[in-house]
């Protein structure tokens, strides 16, 4: 059996999106999974900053925070799901949750990130919901 492993394949069957994005910021991957979960078409995303879909509050720690994972080349959230909110194309809020590593050239200089990031919004809703059942349950028998 011969498996066709080339990356466009893989990153077209893989249905969490998968965006690169270069030492500025810009992105120069974005799967079939990225489109699916924000909305933006590949077109649209490919050479726009990862601002695209980083909510307004967020952006400035956002931006403070890829900046510094650039020039030290290390990220404390290598090994690590973080769980953040993200903006769609229309402007709603998604929570997604993500894990992301650091890219590198032949020099060993950090020339970009790579993220994994999946859909939560609905599993987080639901979380809350649980939670605020469990809140007013125990207001009840108090």
């Amino acid at each position: 059996m011969n498996i066709n492993l080339d990356l466009p394949t893989l990153l077209a069957t893989i249905a969490d999106a998968v965006i690169v994005s270069d030492a500025h910021e810009k992105i120069i991957v974005w799967n079939a999974g990225a489109t699916r979960i924000f909305g933006y078409s590949e077109a649209e995303a490919l050479g726009k900053t990862v601002d695209l879909i980083v909510p307004e509050r967020q952006r400035h720690r956002h931006n403070e925070g890829y900046s510094l994972s650039m020039a030290t080349g290390t990220t404390k959230y290598g090994d690590t799901t973080l769980r953040v909110p993200a903006q769609h194309k229309d402007g709603h809020i998604l929570s997604i949750a993500f894990t992301v590593g650091m890219l590198f050239d032949d020099h060993h200089q950090a020339c970009g990130v790579v993220a994994v990031l999946r859909d939560e919004t609905e599993r987080f809703a639901q979380e809350r919901a649980l939670k605020q059942r469990i809140a007013d349950l125990e207001k009840t028998s108090s």
